[in-house]
């Protein structure tokens, strides 16, 4: 495989001359600007052997790179091993710091290219405008295509649309509401590229994307009209008659580009930026208004409303119950033979299967032990899976798409004897994870506030960690939702009642072991005084914190207080549910400290 990179990366480079390209940028995107690709959008992992979510490479005649986050350091540095290929780590994640470094480094008259097709239009325009301030030309190519002979079909699964009963409003006033946000920004069409807004708008749900229940579509949308576009024969008869009762026309996926260049030069096009491609709005009428905002979906679908939100309580107490089922299996069978990070994975989604409304993974489940628990991503090995033995940590960072929700909830367990370096280590990150679950934050509150609160008890150590301290979690759509998220960045989103967040806060020591402890909040009121309105978190996941690691004299009353809490709640919620033997074994497990 590795002969058959460095050949690809040798016929890239050769077309790159030909087509007087200086330097190639290729994303990790899709037409869709998805984080999970289709395999036939998949050229990063295909072209230099990263198999990490997130990242960019650039190609030069003499450097090839990838600029990624802290997420994936230790995995690309592993997967580059004696390749040409160079890590370049991104000191802000999602920025496009690549950006400058061919600033400095193509001369004024030279050429930089990508494909329009899979690059966010908010990027491509900062690429521009750069380039442009120097001189540099910047071109549209999919000479990659040249390359990747063998390169997947698109996917062609089945897609179905979701009951009410599920998701709590109807297609039609999701619409409705949608025009609304079309008149108040001024416009007369809306496109949408973004498969969770789809599958959001139109109540459909399907298996395009490993894990994610999206289907591969675009959507434009006008005051009187409602295209879909996706491949026909995705949906059975009567889901076709119900999509056309909410008014919705059916369109061939590939059409969506003669459909936009026929609309009238009077026409004002909302479009969101972030997740819209620039080969998409290739071709438009010059005189049409392009206005630039976040799709007024993604604000709608992040306030869950009392039907989704009761499904998903039902989903967090089946889900428990699994996660009590696989810690009380591993804690039976390991040490024993054959029991790996592979086997631990599959076990764990043996478990949530039993739940008839599953319906896959919400991603690849991080089975980690050991060492490789300070890869935040990682993913375990098929070929040579790693054995679990009597001692040290194990992390499972795992999660479930039902019909009835999404879940994504970190463990970290003791599978033996474990160091004091490890316990203290498990205290801080419990402890942080507890500031995050129980702030209480004044109406306006931001997403970095919120991360600093919860990095506190790490910071007081001088410890830290590179990722986001939370995302926003769909329900039954994508286990990574936005507008809001919980990091550093400076995110002008306020965390609003009915949003569902993770709370992840981490510490990793390379060589060593990692720790992650992550439950999924939700928003809620809290009181209002004559400071304003507060909200506070009402903590959903449903799965016990091992408290053998806590070091009880580094936490306050507060912090032991909560933990008791949690695990009593745990326990007095689960039990009903499970036999007798797995009911002592977790009132054992949720004893107070």
């Amino acid at each position: 495989m590795q002969t058959d990179r460095t050949l690809a990366l040798k016929q890239l480079r050769e077309l790159m001359k030909r087509d007087g390209i200086d330097a190639m940028i290729i994303p990790s995107s899709d037409p869709h600007i998805s984080e999970y690709l289709p395999e036939s959008y998949r050229y990063i992992s295909w072209l230099s052997g990263f198999t990490g979510s997130a990242g960019t490479l650039v190609i030069t005649a003499v450097f090839a790179g990838l600029w990624t986050d802290s997420r994936y350091f230790v995995q690309a540095e592993a997967e580059f091993k004696d390749t040409e290929w160079e890590l370049v780590p991104l000191t802000i994640q999602g920025r496009p710091e690549y950006v400058d470094w061919l600033f400095q480094r193509i001369d004024a008259d030279g050429s930089i290219a990508f494909d329009f097709q899979v690059m966010p239009l908010l990027i491509a325009k900062e690429i521009h405008a750069k380039c442009q301030a120097k001189g540099i030309q910047v071109k549209h190519s999919d000479i990659l295509n040249e390359v990747w002979t063998n390169r997947p079909e698109l996917p062609a699964e089945k897609a179905y649309c979701i009951s009410e009963d599920l998701c709590g409003e109807s297609t039609a006033d999701k619409l409705s509401r949608i025009r609304s946000a079309i008149k108040q920004a001024g416009a007369s069409h809306h496109l949408i590229s973004s498969l969770d807004d789809i599958a959001w708008v139109f109540n459909i749900r399907g298996a395009d994307i490993s894990y994610n229940p999206v289907v591969l579509a675009f959507a434009l949308i006008s005051l009187d009209e409602v295209l879909l576009f996706l491949d026909d024969g995705k949906f059975s008869e009567a889901d076709r008659r119900k999509l056309t009762a909410s008014g919705v026309h059916l369109k061939p996926y590939s059409s969506l580009q003669l459909n936009l260049k026929g609309l009238a030069g009077s026409a004002v096009l909302l479009i969101d930026p972030q997740r819209t491609a620039k080969g998409t709005m290739t071709g438009l009428n010059k005189s049409i208004k392009i206005i630039e905002n976040t799709n007024p979906s993604t604000y709608f679908k992040a306030i869950k409303n009392r039907t989704e939100l009761d499904n998903i309580l039902t989903v967090m107490r089946n889900d428990g119950v699994a996660l009590v089922r696989f810690f009380r299996w591993l804690e039976k069978e390991v040490p024993g033979p054959g029991i790996t990070e592979v086997s631990a994975a599959r076990k764990l989604m043996e478990l949530r299967a039993q739940n008839p409304n599953f319906v896959s993974n919400s991603f690849a489940t991080i089975s980690a032990y050991g060492p490789n628990g300070a890869l935040p991503h990682y993913r375990p090995n098929e070929e040579n899976p790693v054995l679990l033995k009597d001692y040290g940590l194990y992390l499972v960072d795992s999660g479930g798409q039902y019909l009835d929700g999404t879940t994504d909830v970190t463990r970290v367990i003791p599978l033996g004897r474990i160091s004091n370096e490890e316990m203290l280590d498990y205290t801080l990150v419990l402890k942080a994870m507890v500031e995050g679950c129980s702030t209480i934050y004044p109406k306006g509150t931001r997403g970095y506030q919120i991360d600093a609160i919860t990095r506190k008890p790490l910071w007081d150590q001088s410890r830290d960690y590179g990722h986001g301290t939370g995302h926003g979690v769909g329900f039954f759509l994508n286990v990574h939702e936005g507008p809001h998220v919980f990091n550093k960045s400076n995110v002008a989103i306020e965390i609003e009642p009915g949003m569902i967040t993770s709370i992840e806060p981490g510490l990793y020591r390379p060589g060593k072991y990692g720790i992650r402890i992550e439950n999924l909040v939700l928003s809620v009121p809290y009181i209002k005084s004559e400071f304003g309105e507060f909200y506070s978190f009402e903590t959903l996941t449903l799965a016990p914190i091992d408290t053998r690691p806590v070091i009880k004299g580094m936490l306050e009353k507060r912090h032991i207080d909560w933990i008791n809490s949690y695990n009593k709640n745990v326990y007095t919620i689960l039990s009903p549910l499970l036999t007798d033997e797995e009911r002592g074994w977790l009132r054992k497990k949720t004893m107070e400290i």
